[in-house]
């Protein structure tokens, strides 16, 4: 028995040493220092903290109590939140790759298997992001041919402000205009706004986007086995798979392209070109394009009408920067970027809409190896979220920041200045990859509809729609032209 008991401690032994020497990779890694945070209940963590609408908010106040880096857990997962400028801005611009990665999001991994721009990871992203940033601005996107198709654009939205005459008309038309000025950049063609297609296309993002910010999806993120157990991802698939659809249809049906007139004839030159790697086969190309077409509408087309809406909220902004418009542009000349600098109220209003509203609190991050932030030690692996809405809304950085209030961006002698926590397209390797299209298509975009119309409100609701993103609710203003 003796001689057994002894066989056994030098095999637990021998096995011990096994693992300390060719153990895992990671196996020598130092111990992780986790960030302080609440205590985590069973199954649940530290979900009942947090409130399903307002997750950035109830984050924010949790890092009232913790500091900016502290840990939440979101059911079984442990997640590293920053919060305030300081941490978020550190972190996204001097980790380099270290926080450049997607964690591994149930929906989006069910949606895109680890493909496209916006939530793939390592060298798929790498290449898809330098195949569209190239593209981009191949295309002329935030110069002369992109301001050029904005523009073209702003007539056709204006035409259909004309219509109205005055009355009252749904807040989504303006959303019309920058999703038509994405979709022409992606199928080289914009599209007429009675299109089925077109309609059938804007449908699917509002339903996707309403979809992917509901209970049922945060549910099916947080216990992926259980939602899948109750279906909770279904609904969103089949509307996934509908845009697909239409995706796929529009690659087959183009013939070989010779050049590059469209992001679809660079997916397919770039899928010709021979790919040993794998990273651009047609499902790789529709992932492209699927998340191009969600996020380049989306987002422009909320910001512009969260602008419109608060034009109509603060009259005395409204009637500002439309003296400014007159007083440089005059009555006929249509806006352009190179105009920006002479139009500093103007350009401190946008500015000040797209901080004031936090359109999209935060996206998570994943570290890619053992990382240092803020003074602890996070294991390769670790889910974390910059929060975004943190650094828009800081104190230390913004006079009021609860408040809508322009005069954030201008000096004392009423010059637009720059400001380093104004990160609504986030920062690092990660920047969004449509700000330069984004920035060109707000400023064109909303110049020219205050220098023809004044925006007027049936009934104001500033609640944002549950979405996504911070959408604005569905709701009606007037175009009324101005006599000038």
């Amino acid at each position: 028995m003796a001689s057994l008991c002894l066989v056994l401690l030098l095999l637990l032994g021998l096995w011990a040493l096994w693992g300390w020497l060719w153990g895992a990779p990671g196996a020598h890694s130092p111990a992780p220092r986790w960030p302080p945070g609440p205590r985590p209940l069973p199954l649940i963590g530290n979900l009942h903290l947090l409130r399903v609408t307002q997750q950035d908010r109830s984050l924010l106040e949790l890092s009232q109590r913790y500091g900016p880096v502290f840990t939440v857990h979101l059911g079984p997962q442990r997640t590293v939140v920053l919060a305030g400028y300081k941490a978020v801005h550190e972190a996204l611009l001097t980790t380099g790759h270290k926080l450049a990665d997607r964690p591994p999001i149930a929906i989006f991994q069910r949606i895109q298997g680890g493909a496209g721009v916006f939530f793939s990871s390592g060298p798929h992203w790498r290449a898809a992001r330098r195949l569209t940033v190239s593209t981009l601005q191949h295309l002329g996107v935030g110069r002369g041919l992109g301001a050029h198709k904005v523009l073209t654009e702003l007539g056709y939205l204006s035409e259909l402000l004309d219509s109205y005459g005055g009355r009252p008309f749904p807040l989504r038309l303006l959303g019309w205009a920058p999703s038509n000025v994405t979709f022409a950049l992606l199928f080289g063609r914009r599209f007429d706004y009675s299109d089925p297609v077109f309609m059938s296309l804007l449908d699917l993002i509002d339903d996707v986007m309403t979809l992917l910010g509901s209970p049922a999806l945060q549910l099916f993120n947080i216990y992926p086995r259980l939602g899948a157990l109750l279906q909770l991802h279904r609904p969103l698939l089949r509307k996934i798979e509908q845009v697909r659809a239409i995706l796929r249809a529009s690659l087959q049906a183009r013939p070989a392209p010779d050049s590059v007139n469209s992001y679809m004839d660079a997916l397919i030159l770039k899928g010709q070109e021979g790919d040993p790697e794998g990273k651009f086969s047609e499902a790789d190309m529709v992932a492209c394009a699927l998340d191009m077409v969600m996020a380049g509408t989306e987002t422009t087309a909320a910001t512009l009408q969260w602008a419109a809406l608060l034009m109509c909220k603060h009259p005395e902004v409204q009637g500002r920067v439309q003296d400014e418009l007159d007083r440089v542009l005059g009555a006929g000349r249509l806006p352009c970027l190179e105009d920006q600098p002479s139009l500093p109220y103007t350009n401190a209003v946008l500015h000040e809409v797209q901080r004031f509203i936090t359109l999209l609190p935060h996206v998570p991050r994943c570290t890619a190896t053992d990382t240092e932030l803020g003074g602890y030690l996070l294991p390769k692996g670790t889910p974390v979220i910059p929060l975004l809405s943190s650094v828009l809304l800081d104190k230390t950085q913004w006079a009021t920041p609860d408040c809508f209030n322009p005069s954030h961006f201008l000096d004392t002698r009423g010059c637009f200045i720059r400001r380093a926590a104004f990160l609504p397209f986030s920062a690092g390797r990660r920047v969004c990859v449509g700000e330069s299209l984004a920035r060109a298509e707000l400023f064109l975009l909303f110049a020219g509809l205050l220098q023809r119309y004044h925006l007027r409100p049936i009934s104001l609701d500033m609640d944002p729609a549950p979405a996504f993103t911070m959408r604005p609710p569905a709701q009606a203003l007037c175009a009324e032209p101005r006599g000038r």
